[in-house]
C-alpha cells in the first residue's frame, strides 16, 4: 500500500470516529411537514430510470398513537422503491435539505469505492444543504436496497428498496411482483436507546425466565437439569433469554411502513405466480417470515439467483434480501406473518383477491432460549446435556476470570468431532497453499465477555427457535447458486476474525478491539482470500462486506451462493471466499446498527 493510502486510512478513522461522537447528542432534525406521507413502497415503478433524483429531508412519523421523527426521501418514509436496469450507466442526484450531513449507501451494489457512500471511508459525505451525484456502471440485477450510512438516519426511516431488471429476460416469470420492506420503528430516539443499553444491557429484555418457567422446564428436562441450567447462567451473569438487544417493548414491526393493524395487502388472482421481494431494513431485528398454510420457493438470495428451494419459513437478518415465488390457488386471504426472533412482536400483511380481506393471525411461537452451543461450548453428548455435576465454570477456556466459576465438571462429554473445518463446509484441498492470518483466541477483557472454546458449523441449522417446529425452514446449507462462481481460483490466504463483545458494557468489535483500536485489513488487488468468522458472542451478527461478493462456503463447491450479508450464528464458525477485484477503502461491519456504531466495524483496504 502506498504512503497516501496509509494516511488515508488514518484520516478516515478519525473522521468516522468523530462522526460517531455525535451519537450521544440529539440528532439535528428540521421539521417542515406535519406528517410524513407513505406511498406504498411495494409499488415498483413501471419504468426503470438511470437518472433519478432523491431529495432528503425530515418529517413527523406516526405509527398507532406514537409519533417520532423520520428522515424522508422524496417526501416519504420508508423511501420509495427505485427501479434500475442492468447495463445502464447510473447518475443519481442526491439533494440534502437537512441541517446535517447525510449519505446513501447502495447496499450490495458493485461499484467504485468513491461511490459506495460511507462517510469517512470512501467519501466525505453529503454536507448540509448541498448536492452530490453518484455515478457508476450497473453490472448486476436483482433485489437490493439503499440506506443512509450517516449517524442513526437509517434507524429513523432513511432506507428504501432497489429493484434491478436483468439485461436478458428473467426466467423466473411472475404475474405479480411486490416489494416487502421489513423494519422496526420506535418513537424513542436512537441515542436514547443506546444510552439505556449502556446503562443496563437487558433494559429492553423484559421476558426473563421465572419460577413458573422453571417448573415448565423441569417437566421437560427433569428438576435437577433445569435447576443446574439456571445456576449455570446465573454464575455466568448472562441471560438465556437474551435474544434481541431491543425488543417489542418499544419497537413496532412494519411491512412497507405499515403496522400490523394497517394490514398491508397484496392482491392476486388464484393460480397466479407472485414474486415477493423481501428486504430486512430493520435496525436491530431478525425476522422469521412465513405464510401459514402456503409453501413457497426461494429463488434468489441477496439479489443473486439460486436453485429454487421449496420451504415454509425462513429467517432474514438485517440487510439480507430473499426473493420468493408463491402460488395461492384458493380465493381467500392468506396472512403474511413475520415475527421477531425474540417473539415480542410481529409484522403482518395479507395476500388476497380483493382489498379489505383478512386472514387469521397465528399465535407467536415460543421464544427461543439460548444454549451452550450459543455460548460456543459445542455440542455435548446427550447424557451430558444437563451439565450435571457443575460446581462452577472455571474449567472452561476463556471463562476462568468470571466470578463464581470454579471447577466445572461434566464438560468431558463434549463431542470434539463436531469441530468445524475452517471453511465451514469443505476442508481446503491438499494442494492449496493457504497462509492463515489468525490472531488466535481473543483475550477476555473489558471489550470481550466470552471466548467460544468450541465453535461449530451451524450452516445446516435454521436458527434458534426454528428447529423442530413442524415446518420446512430454510438454512444456509440449502442455498445453491444457479451459476458457478466466476473466479475458480482457490484462496491463497485465510483471514480469521473473531466477533466479540461485552454485553454488560455494551461494547462490540472484531478480535476484542473496537473500530478505533483495530488496524485495517490489507488485501492485494485481485487477491483471492478466505474470510473465516468465529462468533464468540451469544448473539447473531449479520456481517456485511462492502464492495465484493461473499461466496459462502456451504458445501456446494463452485455453486456456493453469493451473498453481501451473512448471519453468523452464536457459537459458530463459517467461511466465505472473496476476490478483491476493486481497489479502494471498504467497510466490513455488523449490520445491527448499534453494534456497528459501538465498535463492530473494520476498514478493508485493497491496493
Amino acid at each position: 500500500m502506498t504512503m497516501l493510502s496509509r494516511h488515508g486510512a488514518g484520516l478516515s478513522r478519525r473522521i468516522f470516529v468523530s462522526g460517531l461522537a455525535g451519537l450521544g447528542a440529539s440528532p439535528v432534525l428540521s421539521a417542515r411537514a406535519d406528517v410524513v406521507p407513505r406511498p406504498d413502497p411495494a409499488a415498483i415503478p413501471r419504468v426503470a430510470t438511470s437518472r433519478p433524483r432523491l431529495d432528503i429531508d425530515t418529517s413527523k412519523w406516526t405509527i398507532g398513537n406514537r409519533t417520532g421523527r423520520a428522515f424522508t426521501v422524496n417526501g416519504s418514509a420508508p423511501a420509495p422503491t427505485l427501479r434500475w436496469r442492468e447495463g445502464d450507466d447510473m447518475e443519481i442526484e442526491v439533494v440534502n435539505h437537512l441541517d446535517e450531513p447525510t449519505s446513501i449507501h447502495w447496499h450490495g451494489i458493485r461499484l467504485p469505492a468513491a461511490m459506495d457512500g460511507v462517510p469517512g471511508i470512501s467519501f466525505a459525505g453529503i454536507p448540509a444543504r448541498s448536492t452530490f451525484t453518484y455515478r457508476f456502471p450497473l453490472r448486476q440485477a436483482g433485489t437490493y436496497w439503499y440506506h443512509s450510512h450517516s449517524g442513526m438516519q437509517e434507524a429513523q426511516g432513511l432506507f428504501g428498496a432497489l429493484v434491478i431488471d436483468p439485461a436478458t429476460p428473467d426466467p423466473r416469470r411472475a404475474d405479480r411482483d411486490y416489494v416487502m420492506v421489513l423494519s422496526d420503528w420506535s418513537d424513542v430516539a436512537p441515542h436514547d436507546i443506546v444510552s439505556n443499553l449502556k446503562q443496563q444491557d437487558d433494559y429492553y429484555n423484559f421476558r426473563q425466565r421465572t419460577l413458573v418457567s422453571l417448573f415448565h422446564d423441569a417437566r421437560k428436562q427433569g428438576l435437577n437439569e433445569a435447576i443446574t441450567n439456571r445456576l449455570m447462567w446465573s454464575r455466568m451473569r448472562m441471560s438465556a433469554t437474551d435474544i434481541s438487544d431491543v425488543s417489542g417493548v418499544i419497537y413496532s414491526y412494519l411491512i412497507n411502513g405499515q403496522a400490523p393493524d394497517a394490514n398491508w395487502t397484496g392482491l392476486f388472482t388464484p393460480g397466479e405466480r407472485i414474486r415477493l421481494r423481501v428486504i430486512n431494513a430493520s435496525a436491530m431485528t431478525l425476522f422469521d417470515f412465513r405464510i401459514p398454510g402456503l409453501s413457497f420457493s426461494v429463488v434468489a438470495a441477496d439479489g443473486q439467483d439460486v436453485e429454487p428451494v421449496e420451504i415454509e419459513e425462513f429467517r432474514i437478518g438485517p440487510a439480507e434480501t430473499y426473493d420468493v415465488i408463491v402460488e395461492p390457488h384458493d380465493a381467500r386471504a392468506w396472512t403474511i406473518f413475520v415475527q421477531s426472533e425474540d417473539r415480542t412482536g410481529y409484522a403482518r400483511g395479507t395476500l388476497a383477491p380483493r382489498e379489505g380481506m383478512t386472514g387469521p393471525i397465528p399465535p407467536m411461537d415460543p421464544r427461543p432460549v439460548r444454549t451452550m452451543v450459543d455460548m460456543g461450548m459445542g455440542r455435548m453428548a446427550p447424557e451430558k446435556s444437563g451439565m450435571s455435576g457443575i460446581s462452577g465454570m472455571s474449567g472452561m477456556s476463556g471463562m476462568s476470570g468470571m466470578s463464581g466459576m470454579s471447577g466445572m465438571s461434566g464438560m468431558s462429554g463434549m463431542d470434539q468431532s463436531e469441530r468445524a473445518p475452517s471453511s465451514s463446509g469443505t476442508s481446503p484441498a491438499p494442494q492449496e497453499a493457504i497462509v492463515r492470518d489468525d490472531p488466535g483466541s481473543p483475550p477476555r477483557n473489558v471489550e470481550n465477555q466470552n471466548v467460544a472454546m468450541h465453535p461449530v458449523d451451524r450452516l445446516n441449522e435454521p436458527g434458534d427457535g426454528l428447529e423442530d417446529n413442524g415446518r420446512r425452514v430454510l438454512s444456509y446449507a440449502m442455498l445453491r447458486a444457479l451459476h458457478p462462481a466466476p473466479d475458480p481460483r482457490p484462496p491463497s490466504r485465510e483471514i480469521v476474525l473473531h466477533l466479540t463483545g461485552n454485553m454488560q458494557r455494551y461494547i462490540w468489535g472484531f478480535d476484542a478491539k473496537k473500530f478505533s483500536e483495530a488496524p485495517p485489513i490489507m488485501l492485494r488487488l485481485n487477491e483471492r482470500v478466505r474470510i473465516t468468522l468465529i462468533n464468540d458472542t451469544m448473539m447473531e451478527h449479520p456481517i456485511h462486506l462492502h464492495g465484493f461478493w461473499s461466496e459462502l462456503e456451504n458445501g456446494h463447491g463452485a455453486h456456493r451462493p453469493n451473498k453481501h450479508t451473512i448471519i453468523s450464528q452464536p457459537g459458530s464458525t463459517l467461511s466465505y471466499l472473496v476476490t478483491a477485484d476493486t481497489p479502494g477503502m471498504w467497510a466490513l461491519h455488523c449490520h445491527l446498527i448499534y453494534h456497528m456504531h459501538l465498535g463492530m466495524f473494520r476498514t478493508v483496504v485493497v491496493s
